[in-house]
Formats: C-alpha cells, structure tokens, sequence
C-alpha cells in the first residue's frame, strides 16, 4: 500500500491488498468536503443554457447565467453572458451583462458590453455601457444611476410564483382603460 500526502487541490488514489481482494480509496482535501451549495457558490459556477437548448418562458436566477442556445423570453439575473451563437427574444436584466450573440428587446443593467460580434435590436438602460468596434446596435441608449431600481420587486407582479402559473395566462394583457 502507498500512501501521499494531498496537496491542496488534488486528489489522492490508495491502493491496498486485504487479502486477495483489492481496495481503492478516495480522498479529497477538506476544502471539497467543506464547501456546500449556496449563494456563494452560484457566483463561481454559472447556469449554462447549451447550443441545442431552446427555452420558451422567463429565465430568472441570482447568479450568473451563460447562454449559447436560444431563448424566447425574459432573463432575470445577477450576471449574463450571451455567447457568439445565443439568440435571444425578450428583455434581459442583469449587473452585468455581456453580448456576443443576437438580442431582440431592452437590456437594463448597470455595466453593459455590446461586443464586436454583437447584433442588438432594443433600447438599453445602463450606469456604465461598451460598444466595440464591429457591433450592431440598434435603438435607444438611456444612462441612469440605477437602472435596476424599477424591475428590482419581481413580486409586484405575481412573478415570483411563476411556475403555478399557465403560460396562456401569463400572456394576456391587462385591458385598456378609455378615458
């Protein structure tokens, strides 16, 4: 039987005899078995929304989302990132939001970058926005100090129980009032 002393990060294999069967044995340093799942620990690993992944509804996290596939929909989060081959059709909320890809709809955030592949149709409310060379950016640009503030009570709304909800209901518009 050998035996290694773990350095941080790294994971350890024994082998061992105890009679003519063999033993294998995993360790991992404390640092693994100490960490739980928690708000902390959605700000390392972001929510991935792949290439073949198509999502028709709201997208609502407190952490960081990335999307390479296409949604149909709001997104709600705490960071997002729109990879090159996103498609995305609605408004998005985030800190930070990073574009790649292609958005239809308003983007409200306060640190917003249109990268040089880019392709955004929709006004964009931000505290601080950055368009590269080579982007597509078409409609209003709004800068306030905190573009949050309006959407930050989603249960004003009702949308905090969303999943009760059926989707033809959440589609009906309140009725106009005539003056």
């Amino acid at each position: 039987m050998f035996t290694e002393k773990p350095e941080s990060g790294k994971t350890v294999t024994k082998l061992g005899t105890s009679g003519d069967t063999k033993t294998v044995f995993t360790e991992r340093p404390a640092t693994y078995a100490s960490k739980s799942p928690g708000p902390s620990a959605s700000k390392m690993v972001p929510s991935i929304i792949g290439e073949d992944l198509t999502i028709r509804g709201n997208v609502i996290s407190k952490g960081e989302i990335q999307v390479d596939g296409e949604i149909e929909g709001d997104i709600r989060c705490g960071s997002l990132l729109l990879g090159d081959k996103s498609k995305v059709t609605g408004s998005v909320a985030a800190e930070d939001v990073v574009v790649r890809g292609h958005l239809v709809g308003s983007i409200t955030g306060l640190r917003i970058t249109l990268q040089g592949q880019s392709h955004v149709e929709g006004d964009i409310f931000h505290q601080s926005l950055a368009i590269e060379q080579g982007a597509y950016f078409e409609g209003k640009s709004r800068r306030s100090d905190n573009p949050l503030a309006e959407i930050k009570a989603p249960g004003a709304n009702g949308a905090t129980n969303s999943a009760s909800h059926s989707a033809s209901s959440q589609s009906v518009a309140p009725p106009i009032a005539a003056e």
